[in-house]
């Protein structure tokens, strides 16, 4: 089935200042984009990422120094961007034992990102990663049977393929379920725990 373009992703950057107290901060501001993107599978790793290189310019850099995010798609990959002004300190993946209190963030980036580097530019470096989507278009979305399934009952159904389609087909669905003599709040709830459990086994 052919994806339509249906999500607009549209690059996001976001200048602050590095100290701990921001990471949780952050943290929920990467949530948010990647939820209203349609990439929610993905929010655990890109925070962890975002954490991870965030504290690097920490510790490696200074508390306080002027730092942006930036999240933006590069074809079928998130990438994330972390820009600082210090050009000397370079992340770098070491090797940390077991018992060693740094050295491992680089390490959990290098074994999330499908790939990972560090651009030097004239005043900031940039930290960067990328993490599969899964998407195959731009514009597109992540796919699942079960995506496959509404887009293919959407268009037997002759509307188009958005949310207010989407509104149209369940009202019918709720008038039909009431119609058969079905209680429509407890079909809405059982609809509501069967999508919970089907996002969460994901």
């Amino acid at each position: 089935m052919l994806q339509q373009n249906c999500v607009c992703r549209k690059p996001w950057e976001l200048a602050f200042t590095a100290e701990p107290e921001e990471l949780a901060g952050l943290r929920r501001i990467v949530r948010l984009h990647l939820m209203h993107w349609g990439l929610p599978d993905l929010v655990d790793c890109a925070q962890l990422c975002v954490s991870e290189m965030v504290s690097n310019v920490i510790t490696h850099v200074g508390t306080g120094t002027p730092t942006e995010l930036s999240l933006l798609m590069n074809g079928p990959f998130l990438r994330i961007e972390v820009q600082d002004p210090d050009l000397r300190a370079l992340p770098t993946l070491l090797h940390a034992a077991d018992d060693d209190e740094s050295g491992r963030g680089m390490k959990l980036l290098d074994a999330l990102a499908v790939r990972w580097g560090v651009q030097i530019k004239a005043d900031r470096k940039v930290t960067w990663c990328e993490l599969a989507t899964g998407i195959d278009v731009p514009g597109g979305h992540v796919r699942s049977a079960a995506v496959d399934r509404a887009e293919g009952l959407l268009q037997l159904y002759g509307v188009g393929l958005d949310k207010l389609a989407a509104v149209a087909l369940i009202t019918d669905l709720l008038c039909w379920a009431r119609a058969h003599g079905h209680d429509t709040d407890d079909l809405l709830e059982n609809a509501e725990t069967r999508f919970d459990r089907e996002v969460t086994r994901r």
